[in-house]
């Protein structure tokens, strides 16, 4: 194994689904019309929230809340069926096609969930969690650049994201061999995330290489 391959798993691996943001349940009183506003709320475990005012129907509710159920499973196929009914009926919720872009990721359809992360940037062009999710989808293609371009979007948008700040490392890292790049960005997230133990050691993988 190569010491590119050897870094790429300790990256990639058990910590991967931590640059997910997998949930973004739809929240608050939805009555049976299909015109009763609600909202989509995103929580970072950091602390920063996104609020999308949205229009659903009950049945639109029970299905998201599903889909989240079985995507927090691992059943992401059965979710993308539960999800792609909703966004049928509420194509304007940013919240649906970001899941449905996060379900199509998991299950290796990397068109699809392009697809999907386009019509949530269509919706709202300056929501962060879009730009981390399109991303991992460019470094999963190998279209490195563009992945550094999301994620530095991400941030811009949100310096607080922490996980596009972990991705964005991650990519400077193993792929870009920019490490320069790759020991500012693990800095800064260390500051907010002391308790990634990993991070620590790549930091200090990353002195010894650069020393």
């Amino acid at each position: 194994m190569s010491a590119m391959s050897d870094r790429l798993n300790q990256r990639l691996g058990r910590r991967a689904m931590l640059a997910v943001i997998a949930a973004l349940p739809l929240t608050g009183c939805v009555s049976k019309a299909p015109s009763t506003p609600a909202s989509s709320k995103l929580q970072d475990t950091d602390g920063f929230t996104i609020v999308e005012d949205v229009e659903v129907s009950r049945e639109a509710q029970a299905d998201f809340d599903g889909a989240v159920r079985l995507m927090q499973a691992g059943q992401f196929d059965q979710g993308i069926a539960l999800l792609e009914r909703v966004a049928a009926e509420a194509p304007g919720v940013t919240a649906v096609h970001i899941d449905l872009g996060i379900a199509y990721r998991h299950t290796g359809e990397i068109e699809r969930a392009e697809v999907s992360l386009q019509r949530a940037l269509a919706i709202n062009s300056r929501h962060p969690v879009i730009h981390n999710e399109l991303g991992m989808l460019y470094r999963k293609s190998g279209r490195f650049a563009e992945a550094r371009a999301s994620y530095e979007r991400a941030l811009a948008l949100q310096p607080a994201f922490h996980y596009a700040r972990r991705n964005l490392a991650i990519l400077c890292d193993v792929y870009l061999a920019d490490l320069s790049c790759a020991l500012e960005h693990y800095e800064v997230y260390i500051e907010a995330v002391p308790e990634d133990e990993e991070a620590v050691i790549w930091i200090a993988d990353i002195r010894n290489r650069i020393d």
